[in-house]
């Protein structure tokens, strides 16, 4: 056995090391991110790359590719934050402007739409074997949590206080998909995601509006 599929039995369930680690730092790169820290990226990555290689090994192709496109976005937001933290500044956060949010809306309706086609056409999606119309309904659901997750990671980069909304909007669909899909952990996984993804939201709009405080005074 390698170390990629090293792991233990608990209930008669197997789980991966690469797995746990990974789910653990995805939910400490959330904690990080509450508190505008640029390590947040760098731990994103590292559950990217420990997901990736735990859905590659359980042959979950969508989820592999998910894990691909976080690790991208992870770079460009270590990226930009590393720029707007440059000489000890602080991160400065903001909200989305008009043209911004309405770019967003559009690629997660457009994105969803043709993420949804290609998961169906290619199987990429779970739900895409799934009894119809029910799988219908299913891809849809994986691509919009898909697309969405893309569209909040990026805004995330940007610093932009609206990324939290939309994880939320994703959460909304999200969580109770896997609960009802009998994915128990990763559904009480994604609700204690759903609530620091509250709590993030008031902290950065707390933030936003101290620096425009500061700035007014």
């Amino acid at each position: 056995m390698n170390w990629a599929e090293a792991g233990f039995d608990l209930l008669g369930t197997r789980v991966l090391w690469t797995d746990l680690i990974g789910n653990v730092a995805a939910l400490a790169a959330v904690l990080l991110a509450i508190r505008r820290s640029i390590w947040t990226w760098p731990v994103q990555l590292t559950a990217s790359v420990l997901l990736l290689v735990a859905s590659v090994n359980a042959h979950i192709t969508g989820n592999a590719l998910k894990q691909v496109m976080f690790g991208a976005l992870a770079i460009y937001g270590w990226i930009r934050w590393s720029q707007g933290t440059r000489d000890g500044q602080e991160l400065a956060v903001r909200p989305a402007t008009g043209p911004e949010r309405a770019a967003m809306i559009v690629a997660m309706v457009a994105g969803t739409a043709a993420v949804g086609v290609l998961f169906f056409t290619t199987g990429l999606s779970w739900g895409a074997h799934a009894p119809l119309p029910e799988g219908y309904f299913l891809v849809a659901a994986d691509a919009y949590i898909f697309v969405g997750s893309a569209v909040a990671t990026w805004a995330q980069g940007r610093a932009l206080v609206d990324f939290w909304l939309i994880w939320v909007a994703v959460d909304l669909v999200g969580v109770p998909l896997a609960f009802r899909s009998g994915l128990v952990v990763s559904g009480t996984v994604y609700g204690i995601f759903f609530l620091l993804v509250l709590v993030g939201f008031v902290n950065w709009l707390k933030q936003y509006r101290s620096r425009e405080v500061v700035v007014a005074v």
